[in-house]
């Protein structure tokens, strides 16, 4: 009998277009011979209603209502239908949301009371690893490196004449590079923290790390994970904020992704395995994107992880794992299956 997936996407962030992206590819590829799934989309203003498929103009097209059925003797999606709320049942949640009301538990934690399973990481993992500076605490009392920051409150300002430039000024709890911006004197920090705040009222003044631009993807749990090939992102100009451009389907404006890493094998195995470390310390489940720098002299320093990573046609997640040979259909199909064992 097939499981019932209730793949959702969408959501309050700035993100919200990339769900929608990462969605289609799951619909795309998802197994309909052993899966029967279903499509939530979340609206900017937070309305759930159950639609045919991920599209970009999916709000338009349905007014079905849908809320998730936090009665866990009622595992499912209550269905508005002619006044009154019909339970369907779901096997499994698929979350394809990033960014906050995502990946920052606040959607683990529904799921959570929902008794449903679901992929991903889970409450912990995912508040640690959306708030960045916290992500650096814990791995740095670990022992590995990451960058220097100051971190600035609401209404809190910085002494601009009291750091060292270049520095990188981005809202503690995003992701996508929204309201990131490098800063290369004191009269532009103000400016930055401005742009910061637009996205989240704490803000990181973080050192700039030089270093080539790289990743991996990790998947499973416990000591039982895999990794994807390391990638590398060359850039020509500025930051790497492909899921802001135009047409980012058809190549990045300004950077280059090269599959694997044109590094040594030993390299991308110390890489690997020190994203494993990271993945495991942070207390990651399922899936999540490491991404990292890597020094001239071999230092390997955090970037951040990602806990939902893309799943877009151009996303970094699943090209490094489909160059280890996995089929995008068998990369959903992982996910799944890991989320259904860890309900049982």
């Amino acid at each position: 009998m097939k499981k019932k997936v209730a793949v959702l996407f969408g959501g309050c962030s700035e993100e919200h277009d990339v769900s929608i992206k990462s969605a289609k590819e799951i619909w795309k590829y998802i197994d309909t011979e052993k899966y029967d799934p279903v499509y939530i989309g979340i609206s900017r203003s937070g309305e759930w209603k159950l639609c045919e498929k991920p599209t970009a103009d999916w709000d338009e097209k349905t007014t079905q209502r849908v809320i998730l059925s936090t009665n866990k003797q009622d595992k499912g999606m209550l269905v508005l239908k002619d006044g009154t709320y019909e339970l369907v049942p779901l096997d499994v949640v698929f979350p394809m949301i990033h960014g906050k009301m995502g990946e920052d538990g606040t959607i683990q934690g529904l799921l959570e009371a929902t008794g449903i399973p679901y992929v991903g990481c889970g409450i912990p993992a995912s508040v640690l690893c959306m708030d960045k500076s916290m992500t650096y605490l814990t791995v740095s009392n670990h022992g590995f490196r990451a960058p220097g920051f100051k971190i600035l409150h609401d209404g809190e300002n910085a002494d601009a004449s009291a750091l060292k430039y270049p520095v990188f000024v981005k809202p503690a709890r995003s992701g996508s590079s929204f309201g990131v911006t490098k800063v290369s004197k004191p009269e532009d920090l103000q400016a930055a923290v401005d742009v910061a705040r637009e996205f989240d009222k704490k803000v990181l003044i973080e050192e700039a790390i030089s270093g080539m631009e790289v990743g991996c993807a990790v998947m499973g749990n416990g000591d039982d994970l895999k990794v994807g090939e390391v990638d590398q992102i060359t850039l020509s100009h500025g930051i790497f904020r492909i899921h802001q451009e135009d047409h980012p389907e058809e190549g990045s404006e300004n950077a280059v992704f090269t599959v694997p890493a044109n590094l040594p094998v030993e390299k991308r195995k110390e890489i690997q395995e020190t994203a494993k470390a990271m993945y495991k310390v942070l207390g990651c489940k399922d899936l999540s994107r490491v991404d990292m720098f890597l020094q001239e002299d071999g230092t390997i320093v955090l970037n951040e992880v990602n806990t939902m990573p893309g799943f877009t046609s151009y996303s970094r997640y699943p090209r490094m794992m489909l160059a280890t040979g996995m089929t995008f259909t068998e990369l959903v199909d992982h996910c799944i299956e890991m989320a259904l064992q860890e309900g049982k």
